[in-house]
């Protein structure tokens, strides 16, 4: 951030900004257009797109802009953008396709939607920070992958826990300490919570109702830490992580041994998460040192005896930090957090209620499925169904509450992109679904 910032400077200094464009408008959108267009100098949103060009207006005037215009073509949008002017448009691949914009925020969070526009912009040569850890959590291999053979990044955000576990796993690593653990924290872990229990929450934020219901429900740390798992090498411990619950407020140096040491010394290393423990929401990477010296400095800096050491911190701030995404991308080519190679964790959907035959499974976030995180082995070998594909399938027979899904249990509906691109990810690594 230190480079970056300085980066950001001399564009700014060169009248030279970074051209952003933003794909969707809603809460955390917004937030992430008044940070760019008040706090952060070389960079500008020049163009925004939403469901209804109503959220979009709101989002520049929040922002303390009020000279823009709706434009529904590519020339008229290329044009005003050169002429600096901002802009709204009712066709997110417009801004994809336009030469002008340096990088794609998309911020919707709806697999389908946004895994079309994903691939649009990188079939343009647009570098991607997603705010979806539900996209990437599902597709984000394959489409990794596209980005490669483009020249470009995609990344997920810095300043959602997964960023900022990742910023914390390389510094780590880079000390020489081997991470074991990356760790997010949670004040809050209940599956069966849903968007009529949240409503007050998410009226007095004023947030979606199924987004607090994801978070609630475990099916956005699931994802969260599943795409750290993919960026890292990790893997689960066990279906569902190990999530240990302490009482509210407990120091978080008390749930290093809540995890068994044997599987964090033994393996890759897992990624996890612990409910209750301060500070929070901030993350945590617990690491090993073998060094006897180094182990002595380590204590002599207060980390303790080992074999665990624990690094943490004690923030993730979202729309503040993203920015700074969309500036290592454009300026250092270097993604936040980004897939290494095929997915080793997935998150797999789980029965919220008794479903019956004949039902379509509502969507992330709703009344009647949640996530579990689950090794990506297991994920193919069982046929279990991704969280991210079980909008708006048909069931074929009953499922009991808390049964994970299998592609036995549904039928897809047809003519997917994001099925399409699931499909060539598991071919692509060689996959068996």
């Amino acid at each position: 951030m230190v480079i970056v910032d300085t980066a950001l400077a001399k564009r700014e200094a060169e009248r030279n900004p970074i051209r952003v464009g933003l794909v969707g408008a809603g809460f955390m959108a917004r937030g992430v257009v008044l940070q760019i267009l008040n706090s952060v100098p070389g960079m500008d949103v020049v163009a925004i797109y939403n469901r209804t060009t109503e959220g979009a207006k709101r989002a520049y005037v929040e922002a303390g802009v009020e000279d823009f215009a709706i434009v529904n073509s590519q020339s008229e949008l290329e044009d005003r953008i050169a002429k600096g002017k901002y802009t709204i448009t009712e066709d997110p691949l417009l801004m994809c396709r336009a030469e002008n914009i340096d990088v794609i925020i998309e911020v919707t969070g709806a697999v389908e939607f946004s895994s079309r526009v994903v691939y649009e912009a990188i079939q343009n040569r647009k570098h991607v920070v997603s705010m979806g850890a539900e996209l990437d959590g599902t597709v984000g291999g394959i489409l990794k992958v596209y980005a490669d053979k483009a020249g470009v990044i995609l990344s997920n955000a810095d300043g959602d826990q997964p960023g900022v576990q990742m910023n914390l796993y390389r510094f780590v690593k880079g000390i020489g300490v081997r991470p074991v653990l990356c760790g997010n924290i949670k004040g809050l872990q209940d599956p069966y919570r849903n968007p009529t229990t949240q409503e007050g929450f998410a009226k007095k934020w004023g947030q979606n109702p199924s987004m607090v219901t994801s978070f609630a429900d475990g099916t956005k740390i699931s994802y969260e830490q599943a795409i750290v798992a993919n960026a890292t090498g990790m893997t689960v411990g066990q279906r569902g992580m190990y999530g240990p619950t302490l009482p509210s407020g407990t120091p978080l140096k008390q749930v290093m041994d809540k995890y068994p040491l044997d599987v964090l010394l033994s393996g890759p290393g897992i990624v996890d998460y612990c409910v209750g423990a301060e500070p929070g929401p901030g993350v945590f990477v617990l690491g090993t040192h073998d060094n006897p010296k180094q182990k002595h400095y380590l204590n002599l800096y207060k980390l303790g005896e080992g074999p665990l050491y624990l690094f943490y911190t004690p923030y993730h701030l979202c729309h503040f930090e993203v920015p700074f995404t969309a500036a290592r991308a454009v300026l250092f080519n270097d993604a936040a957090i980004a897939p290494i190679g095929a997915p080793r964790v997935e998150v797999v959907t789980t029965a919220k209620i008794d479903l019956k035959a004949g039902q379509k499974l509502d969507g992330i976030g709703c009344y009647m499925t949640y996530g579990q995180c689950e090794t990506a082995e297991i994920t193919s070998e069982q046929q279990l169904l991704p969280m991210g594909l079980a909008e708006d399938c048909i069931l074929t027979r009953d499922v009991p509450k808390d049964k994970v899904l299998t592609y036995a249990d549904v039928i897809l509906p047809t003519g997917r992109f994001c099925d399409k691109l699931r499909q060539e990810q598991n071919e692509y690594f060689n996959v068996i679904a």
